[in-house]
């Protein structure tokens, strides 16, 4: 998994150039926090299938995007969005959630300690919780704790206000804390949630460019 913005950034752009490794890191970095975005909104059953088409038009548009690895998360999961959006519509309600959200947390990698694999698991309950959350409070803290979206990307995913996201986010974790309150057995659960990301100055943004070929969900 690609380690900091800088390096997604890159990714991304070479990606734009055609290169396929480059696309596969890609998604690597950003598919476990994006599907995980996917199953608070269709549910387990329907996540990967919403996933692979969110990505199917992400390798399809992504010469069309411009911008840094904040702008890119936040363009990803407009489009992921929109395709559990449709999703939900032709099935005709959103489901109830739960079950196994480790994808959140990250795959595992030959560095990760017993120290992490205990904090995934505590984040994997604290986001098992996010589903007992209004619509909108689930979103908003998934976007910007769990994608790690500022509130103006947030914002522009759910077509908001930021000062809209900024609330929602915030009544959210107060109600996640209410809940984990109840349950002795969770005391510092949210702790093992990241910060919300704060907005950044944006780096100039990448030319687009012509793929060689279409990629395909095999090629990541």
């Amino acid at each position: 998994m690609l380690g900091d913005d800088a390096e997604l950034t890159t990714a991304v752009r070479a990606a734009q150039d055609g290169d396929e490794t480059a696309f596969r890191a890609v998604y690597r970095s950003v598919h476990p926090r994006l599907l995980g975005y996917v199953r608070t909104l269709v549910g387990d059953a329907d996540a990967e299938d919403v996933a692979s088409e969110a990505w199917l038009q992400i390798a399809r548009d992504l010469d069309r995007f411009s911008g840094d690895a904040d702008r890119f998360r936040g363009w990803a999961a407009r489009i992921a969005r929109n395709r559990a959006l449709d999703h939900i519509r032709m099935r005709g309600r959103r489901p109830a959630i739960g079950g196994d959200e480790t994808e959140l947390t990250g795959r595992a990698a030959e560095s990760d300690t017993a120290g992490e694999a205990i904090e995934a698991l505590s984040t994997d309950h604290a986001l098992s919780l996010i589903a007992r959350l209004p619509q909108d409070q689930a979103e908003a803290v998934v976007l910007r704790v769990v994608v790690g979206l500022d509130a103006k990307s947030a914002a522009e995913t759910l077509g908001k206000r930021a000062g809209a996201v900024r609330t929602a986010a915030h009544r959210g974790l107060k109600r996640l804390a209410e809940l984990l309150g109840d349950d002795p057995e969770s005391a510092g659960v949210l702790d093992a949630l990241p910060p919300q990301r704060e907005p950044r100055p944006r780096a100039v943004s990448s030319a687009t460019v012509t793929h060689t070929r279409t990629r395909t969900q095999k090629d990541m």
